[in-house]
This record gives structure tokens, C-alpha cells and sequence, in this order.
């Protein structure tokens, strides 16, 4: 099983380039974690997608301690890549956004797959329940059905500013729709949002939503691609910073009734590190959990 870890970002908010912000007193990483848990429950093959400027740096580091310990290969994104020249604003620096990010990759992405974040500490039983997903649908690979892990809107806010969600409505453990929320601030009432019509919109703690955790088989790619061009037509978007989102391609999908989407409920509990004033109690979590014996003292020793 392939392991897809999305780590193009580049980190404006938090103040620097994240993925490899040591979490530890051994210098492990929120990815080395996530690395970890995925080998445990059999995913043999991981795949970072980067900017190519980064190469070097990820291989030196996070790709260097992996070695010997699950078969690790990169994949690039670029500004032009799968981009038109003239679609392209000499100003432009953000990437294209992580479903650009998968197109970039995609024929890395020729079995079932999970994508995740490389800056997002999902737990233990979220890989569990990922790879028996992924097992169900291995011999299938037509499989329209595909997966994404939910979380609570209320265990995954930050005090330090604003993150971006897809909001999700569920029915039966089965994704209805979903909305990329890019400016959700934490709430006395769980989490708070403006509408595309200025009017303040309040979230339930409870209210599930993505972090960036699927599960896909390659036919994903038969019927997504076309969500890329229309968001490059877009007229409406902002040219320099607007990007397309993984959720809103997998949202739209589910409008068109070219898939269907199960939720997997975990037990798990996230962290992340959206802002560097977040690294303080990510680090003090980690702690805890080697403490109560869910991790070794030292990854890969």
C-alpha cells in the first residue's frame, strides 16, 4: 500500500518550512510519526510530493532515516507543471493547491493510496482504519468508493489564528457533501466561519470535518482531472492566490455522482502545527504519548 504525503506547502503561517521542524529530543519530525504508524499496519511504499528546490533538503533528512525501512520515492510540483504559460501570473509563488498536487503525481498512484499532510500528526487507529479500507478495495481498482478519515471540528482548532477545513455533512458513514473553509476561527460555541455572504456561520464542536486523511483507488484520476481545467478557466479566482483544493475536486465528484465517499470514525486525536506558537503543546503531546508507551522513545533506533 502506498503512502501519499502531500509536503509542497510552503508554510507561510507557521514561519517556516515545517515538515522538517524537529518535534523531539531525536530530531523526529510530525511525518517520521506518521511514517511509523502507516509501516505498522503494512503500507510498504511512501511518496512525498515537494517542490524540486526542496529535493535535497527531504532526502538529507526525513528520506535519509527511512532508508532500509519503507521504499520512499519523490514526486514534484511545480508551478507550470499540467498549467498553461498563459495562465500563469509572473507573480504567482503558492503552489497550485493539493489536488494539483496529486495530478502532478499521479502515475506514482497506480494502486489503492492514502494522502495526508506531512504537517498533521493523525494517530494510530486513523492508519488502522485506513488500511483496512485500503485492503477492501486493493483487488478492485475501478472501485468508485473511497474513504476519508473524520475528525471533529473542535479537536482541531488552534488559539492562534485561523485553519482551513472541509466541513463535512454525513449521512449513514457516508460523505454527503463537503466545503473547503478556508478562515475558521475557534469559538466558545466549537468553531465560526464567514459565508460567501458575510454572515458569520457557527460549527458544533462535533461537526465532522477533513484533514486531508483519504483513501483513493486510481480511478480516482478517470473523473477529477476535468475539476483542474475548470478551476484554471475560473475567471472569477483570485489569479495569484487561489488554489484547488483536494476536498472541493472530491465534493464536487460527489455532486456529479461519480463516487461515493465512506467516513471512517477513529479514535484517534489530531495535532498540528498550523503556527509555530502551536509547536509548544504538539511537542508536549508527543511527550505524553511516548510516556504512556504508544511510541518508542526514539522512532527508529
Amino acid at each position: 500500500m502506498t503512502l501519499f504525503v502531500l509536503a509542497a506547502g510552503m508554510g507561510s503561517r507557521y514561519g517556516g518550512l515545517k515538515q522538517i521542524d524537529p518535534m523531539t529530543e531525536h530530531g523526529e519530525f510530525i511525518i517520521d510519526f506518521s511514517v511509523y504508524d502507516a509501516l505498522r499496519v503494512g503500507f510498504d511504499r511512501v511518496v512525498f510530493i515537494i517542490k524540486r528546490e526542496n529535493a535535497a533538503l527531504f532526502r538529507e533528512t526525513i528520506g535519509a532515516r527511512l532508508e532500509g525501512k519503507i521504499r520512499v520515492e519523490y514526486a514534484f510540483q511545480g508551478m507550470d507543471m499540467l498549467v498553461p504559460a498563459d495562465k500563469i501570473p509572473p507573480e504567482r509563488v503558492k503552489p497550485w493547491g493539493t489536488f494539483h498536487a496529486l495530478l502532478c503525481a499521479r502515475t506514482y498512484l497506480n494502486e489503492p493510496f492514502a494522502v495526508i499532510n506531512a504537517d498533521d500528526f493523525y494517530g494510530a487507529d486513523a492508519y488502522r482504519k485506513m488500511a483496512d479500507f485500503l485492503r477492501s478495495v486493493e483487488k478492485c481498482p475501478d472501485n468508485r468508493t473511497f474513504a476519508m478519515v473524520g475528525y471533529p471540528v473542535g479537536n482541531t482548532l488552534t488559539e492562534a489564528g485561523s485553519v482551513a477545513r472541509g466541513v463535512c455533512v454525513t449521512e449513514n458513514g457516508i460523505l454527503r457533501s463537503i466545503v473547503e473553509r478556508t478562515k475558521i476561527f475557534k469559538d466558545p460555541a466549537g468553531a465560526r466561519f464567514t459565508d460567501e455572504n458575510g454572515n458569520t456561520v457557527i460549527l458544533p464542536p462535533d461537526t465532522p470535518v477533513s484533514m486531508n486523511f483519504w483513501g483513493f483507488t486510481p480511478s480516482f484520476f478517470t473523473d477529477s482531472a476535468k475539476y483542474f481545467d475548470a478551476f484554471l478557466a475560473d475567471t472569477s479566482r483570485d489569479p495569484l492566490k487561489s488554489e484547488c483544493y483536494l476536498p472541493s475536486v472530491v465534493g464536487e465528484m460527489i455532486r456529479a455522482k461519480e463516487c461515493e465517499v465512506a467516513v471512517l470514525a477513529t479514535t484517534a486525536r489530531w495535532y498540528g502545527v498550523t503556527y509555530h506558537e502551536d509547536k509548544a503543546s504538539v511537542t508536549e503531546s508527543i511527550r505524553a504519548m511516548v510516556r504512556n508507551g504508544e511510541y518508542p522513545d526514539g522512532l527508529w533506533k
